[in-house]
């Protein structure tokens, strides 16, 4: 189908979220829209994040989300700095459970989530994007976590999620200086997985989200628990981890449709999840 015959769907989910969804491709795209502060993230950001993200979670036609910025300048410089400095204790207390439940969304999507960076991707904003499977970043982007800089630690998953990534000891020096990391460098590290042209990155995200919508929805599903549940567990507990996620693709009608696409030479018409 023709990008102009595509049905697009789009929601707001507030004044700073756009969801939108490609009826054809089965590919979401996931917004941040408060461009005035560079998409930081404020207890009502998170909030409609949070909720966008249960709305994905329970949509059974979607097969992959691209979470991206509407701002060239940055995918989200992460928390709203001027909007805590008002919180008491109690507030801020308030604000850390609105921003773990919208960091939480993300992680929890059941399909695969790629990162579309560009510009400034900090604190809470890579930790959006440490949520993500893939990340895929522009020339443009800088990626860190800065947060000890200002007094805290990184708290919307940046401890956990950027070992996995880089390793203990690279985390670790990424942390404790704060620093800033540029496109190139990040790539070398393992901080993103590709750099693409300035202003390409939601495009390129995109083309990836494509070709994974493309694959059997149950397949790829269980093929995201099996990988996020099996890693750091030792191995035979991680095989166990994979084999019930085989078992429950094995007796699917999904694999039923795959082999008889295979064995026919055409594409498959995924049954899928409903």
């Amino acid at each position: 189908m023709a990008e102009a015959e595509r049905v697009e769907r789009v929601e707001r989910f507030g004044d700073w979220i756009e969801l939108r969804r490609d009826e054809e491709t089965r590919v979401a795209t996931l917004l941040l829209d408060r461009p005035e502060a560079l998409n930081a993230l404020s207890a009502e950001l998170a909030a409609r994040l949070a909720d966008a993200c249960a709305e994905l979670a329970a949509d059974r036609a979607t097969r992959a989300v691209v979470l991206g910025s509407t701002h060239e300048r940055a995918f989200c410089v992460g928390a709203d700095l001027k909007e805590r400095n008002g919180l008491d204790d109690a507030g801020l207390r308030r604000q850390r459970r609105v921003l773990r439940a919208a960091f939480g969304g993300v992680l929890a999507l059941p399909m695969p989530v790629i990162a579309a960076v560009r510009g400034f991707a900090l604190g809470g904003g890579y930790e959006l994007a440490l949520s993500c499977d893939l990340v895929v970043a522009d020339e443009s982007a800088v990626v860190g976590l800065p947060e000890v800089s200002v007094g805290v630690l990184p708290g919307g998953g940046g401890t956990q999620l950027l070992p996995r990534r880089v390793g203990a000891a690279r985390a670790a020096e990424l942390v404790f200086t704060a620093r800033k990391v540029p496109a190139a460098e990040a790539l070398t590290l393992g901080m993103v997985d590709q750099v693409v042209p300035n202003g390409s990155a939601r495009e390129e995200a995109l083309a990836l989200a494509g070709r994974i919508a493309r694959n059997s929805p149950v397949g790829v599903r269980a093929a995201k628990r099996a990988l996020r549940l099996g890693h750091g567990q030792d191995l035979a507990t991680g095989l166990e981890v994979e084999d019930a996620a085989w078992n429950e693709v094995a007796f699917s009608a999904d694999r039923v449709e795959g082999i008889a696409a295979f064995n026919e030479r055409r594409a498959p018409d995924w049954p899928g999840l409903g």
